[in-house]
């Protein structure tokens, strides 16, 4: 049996604005493109429409740097109002060098500048937004208003795009997560020699955003939304929390 899996990226998609229901904007953009969402879809929604929905949205001329923003700007040189920013977005300062600030967000997400950004937000280097405030959440919200316009069961992952340990180049990674279970679990399987499998657990939620990440893209694509359609994958209760690795197996630290 031939095992394929689909990705579709949805184009022409409107500017999303503080309060749009990304739901029912997703569910008129799948139609305006001829798609017809499935039972068994998933959703792919990139973290800036998510924010940009949800008015996480900062003007860098509005924030006032402390005492310690301003001494971490020095040795990372960068915007002290960015700084004051990715300190109050944070759990914890990981490592500030030239150039980088690696910080564990409130999410428990390890990644550069707590996840602020300035691409595909207004063209301006004093606008920024935030990640969504609880991204598993926004994916909830955004799941249920599908199924309930659509009649679907569907899942919904928010992305983002982050560096890895000891990797170059960036890989698109699921931050929110709502009707999906994040791995794929083969621990007391076996493989094709009936060796019994230990450690193998598959983040397919990640794995996931990077398939959408082909079709989206990262720039000028103006592709926010994909549909994953046959991915091998298991619906129901999930977090992207469980994703994020505990501190006591840094080992990269």
């Amino acid at each position: 049996m031939v095992k394929k899996m689909e990705v579709i990226g949805l184009s022409d998609f409107p500017m999303v604005r503080p309060g749009d229901d990304l739901g029912e904007l997703i569910v008129k953009v799948a139609k305006k493109n001829g798609v017809e969402l499935e039972s068994g879809d998933i959703i792919v929604v990139s973290q800036k429409v998510v924010s940009k929905a949800e008015n996480r949205i900062i003007n860098l001329e509005d924030v006032v740097p402390s005492k310690e923003a301003l001494f971490l700007a020095e040795i990372a040189r960068k915007d002290p109002s960015l700084v004051q920013l990715i300190l109050d977005e944070s759990e914890e300062i990981i490592k500030v060098l030239k150039g980088h600030i690696i910080a564990r967000t409130k999410h428990g997400i390890v990644c550069a500048n707590a996840g602020i950004d300035r691409s595909n937000v207004a063209g301006s280097e004093s606008i920024v937004t935030l990640l969504p405030e609880d991204p598993d959440e926004s994916a909830r919200v955004i799941r249920e208003r599908i199924e309930e316009l659509t009649g679907k069961r569907i899942a919904v992952v928010i992305t983002d795009t982050y560096g890895r340990p000891l990797r170059r180049g960036q890989v698109n990674v699921a931050i929110g997560v709502s009707g999906l279970k994040p791995f794929r679990d083969y621990r007391g399987l076996y493989d094709l020699f009936g060796y019994r499998l230990r450690v193998k657990r598959i983040t397919v939620a990640d794995e996931i955003a990077a398939a959408a990440e082909l079709v989206m893209g990262n720039g000028a694509e103006g592709v926010p939304v994909a549909i994953v359609r046959g991915a091998n994958v298991e619906l129901g209760e999930g977090s992207a929390k469980e994703i994020n690795m505990p501190e006591n197996r840094w080992f990269f630290k």
